[in-house]
């Protein structure tokens, strides 16, 4: 993809999706914007690496993942302290009706409270799998990591929001056990 036109529409349509990834990754707004405007211009930079067919998309969080991390250890290291879940409130809701954002509202701050609770290592392939739609094996070429390390940081972070006290209202115990 070496037209500059197409890989403007290409990234103007995946925006959105990679900035609340940020978010959910970074857990501050501006963090996300800074991280995901940094990954933007590694893509054009470096366009004539972007892959063909399917492998672009996971390439695109491959880039974005890592513009995150490298603020997260800069963060760090500045500080001496991780990243604060600011922007977890930040996250559009997409509901179209107020009666449906009412009934979500407390589960989405729960949800997003707990994700942002979790480690960095099981929080990130969790955000690329259910809230981006990448497949695990996406996720592996994302994150570099071999898909059954994905499938088993997915399978501990779920076991994790399953046994977190914010959510035990919305689990029931009937799923537990499937997780």
């Amino acid at each position: 993809m070496t037209d500059d036109s197409e890989l403007e529409a290409w990234l103007a349509q995946d925006y959105a999706t990679a900035y609340r990834t940020a978010c959910l990754v970074l857990r501050d707004p501006h963090d996300a914007q800074d991280a995901v405007q940094e990954a933007f211009l590694r893509v054009f930079r470096f366009r004539d690496a972007i892959p063909e067919g399917e492998g672009r998309k996971a390439w695109l969080y491959r880039v974005v993942v890592n513009a995150c991390l490298s603020r997260v250890r800069a963060e760090t290291s500045r500080t001496g302290k991780d990243v604060g879940p600011a922007a977890l409130e930040t996250i559009p809701d997409q509901a179209a009706e107020p009666e449906q954002v009412a009934e979500r509202s407390q589960l989405a701050v729960d949800v997003l409270a707990a994700i942002g609770d979790l480690p960095e290592h099981l929080r990130v392939p969790l955000v690329l799998r259910f809230y981006a739609g990448l497949s695990e094996k996406e996720i592996a070429v994302a994150i570099e990591r071999r898909p059954g390390t994905v499938k088993s940081r997915l399978h501990d972070a779920r076991q994790r929001l399953a046994l977190d006290p914010r959510l035990s209202a919305w689990v029931r115990d009937d799923e537990l056990e499937t997780v």
